[in-house]
């Protein structure tokens, strides 16, 4: 009998052993999914997928996964989470979804999300909230909402998910599991349906350090047909995974991970996880970085910006759902966009084309140049130490209807998540304690551009000495 929380890795052992057969994964799976995705809401869609042979180089051959509800896939309806692409078919798949296929991978269905990826708590999907396993009045996090919980509730062994400013980390924290958002530009954003093009990447969540290399092994790599790819080749990142930290570590710790802000039991586990870490050997110093209270604001300006440009194409004319009744083309346009997006999409595209206006173009011009002072920052922080660590999240897991009506709040809680990702720099979000509520918490290492090995091997050690590897959510055996 299967465990649902058995590893990548260790259920590519017993396929390996054939101690289990890939039809009997597939089923497994599928049962639980069938079974417990009434009370989560994780999965919008179930695919047919046809079981592959599994060989000795498909690094995923027979392992299931899901993959969020923006990330194409040809002939399948893909819709972002949204009424107005409740009839959108492409004609093409993702790239990491062609990844995934090409080493044999099994993808399920796509997972729930909050539209278009806007939002960190998954309440803001036409298809309802999921809910988070630890606990069913909370919420699993967001954007990649059904992601998360369908990982935590042991649904599927991992999946893919897509972030843009911490919605693969938070959820990841939320549900005390490993999230990665990669360099930018080292997964294909080729077929990801976009809400910011400049800090959209896809990323996966995995139970453990080394499932989540398992999968960077399959998905990163160039590819022509994105433009912002970068021309990296394809590396094994479980090679340097030995649970030891690198020699003469140096980690930054980030100032602000200790302020008022940040709630007293994610305080107390980052504490904890440095401690850890001095025990390992590595040698830890605080890091200022003045200019990263701005990144909430640097994100909210740029992010917005881009997703009024991206999603001014969804008219009704080309593709997505169209307004039933209406009396000109122009009426047809707005009576098509107010059906069609929610509450919080319809929010950030006015505030977008708000910054966007020839009256308010220098708000999106100084958003810009504090970016590039962020990512100067962090230059600068690297060339004193390895890695920084901060915590995941500010907040422990909201309750569901909680915040979703305090915007400011929901945005605040990514204040650790958004200054990387505007700069395009890496960062791993690890299981790092357990609140007295018995939610999760996550702490995270960020990395200089293209140092994922180092990210990894750094959360893999810390993962193996903390106590925190693959967590079990209680009542989904």
């Amino acid at each position: 009998m299967l465990s649902p929380f058995i590893t990548i890795k260790d259920l590519k052992k017993q396929i390996k052993n054939k101690e289990i057969s890939i039809a009997d994964i597939k089923t497994f799976y599928e049962e639980r999914i069938k079974k417990y995705n009434p009370t989560l809401n994780v999965l919008v869609r179930a695919f047919s997928e046809k079981m592959p042979t599994p060989t000795h180089d498909g690094k995923l051959a027979g392992i299931p996964c899901l993959v969020k509800d923006n990330l194409c896939v040809k002939n399948v309806v893909t819709s972002a989470g949204s009424k107005i692409l409740k009839n959108f078919v492409p004609c093409y798949s993702a790239t990491v979804v062609e990844n995934i296929r090409g080493q044999g991978g099994l993808i399920l269905g796509h997972a729930n999300m909050d539209e278009f990826a806007m939002g960190s708590s998954g309440e803001f999907s036409a298809y309802g909230p999921s809910k988070n396993p630890w606990n069913l009045n909370y919420a699993p996090g967001g954007s990649s909402s059904g992601i998360a919980a369908a990982v935590a509730a042991g649904l599927v062994p991992w999946g893919l998910g897509s972030e843009t400013g911490g919605s693969v980390r938070q959820p990841a924290a939320f549900c005390g599991l490993v999230g990665l958002y990669p360099t930018y530009g080292l997964l294909s954003r080729y077929g990801l349906i976009a809400f910011a093009s400049s800090t959209d990447q896809p990323g996966p969540i995995t139970r453990t350090v080394y499932d989540c290399a398992i999968a960077l092994s399959v998905l990163a790599g160039h590819d022509s047909k994105d433009a912002t790819s970068l021309p990296e080749p394809k590396i094994d990142y479980t090679k340097k995974l030995d649970g030891k930290l690198p020699k003469g570590l140096k980690i930054g710790i980030i100032r602000d991970s200790f302020n008022d802000g940040v709630d007293a039991e994610i305080r107390t586990a980052t504490e904890n996880a440095v401690r850890t870490l001095e025990g390992m050997g590595a040698t830890v110093r605080m890091i200022d970085l003045p200019s990263l209270k701005h990144g909430i604001a640097v994100y909210f300006i740029i992010s917005r910006a881009e997703a009024a440009s991206n999603l001014a194409r969804i008219d009704g004319t080309l593709q997505g759902a169209r307004a039933e009744e209406f009396a000109n083309l122009g009426d047809m346009y707005l009576q098509t966009r107010e059906l069609g997006f929610g509450p919080e999409v319809k929010r950030r595209i006015l505030l977008g084309n708000y910054v966007l206006s020839s009256e308010h173009r220098d708000v999106y011009n100084q958003a810009n140049f504090v970016r590039s002072l962020i990512r100067t920052e962090l230059e600068t922080a690297f060339d004193e130490v390895d890695v920084l660590l901060s915590p995941t999240t500010s907040t422990l897991p909201f309750a569901l209807n909680g915040v979703i009506n305090d915007p400011l709040a929901l945005y605040m809680a990514d204040y650790f998540t958004v200054p990387n990702c505007v700069a395009g720099y890496p960062a791993l979000s690890v299981p790092a304690g357990m609140a007295k509520s018995n939610l999760p918490i996550g702490v995270q290492f960020i990395g200089n551009r293209l140092c994922e090995e180092l990210l990894l091997a750094v959360g893999y050690a810390f993962e193996q000495s903390s106590g925190y590897c693959n967590l079990k959510a209680k009542g989904w055996d």
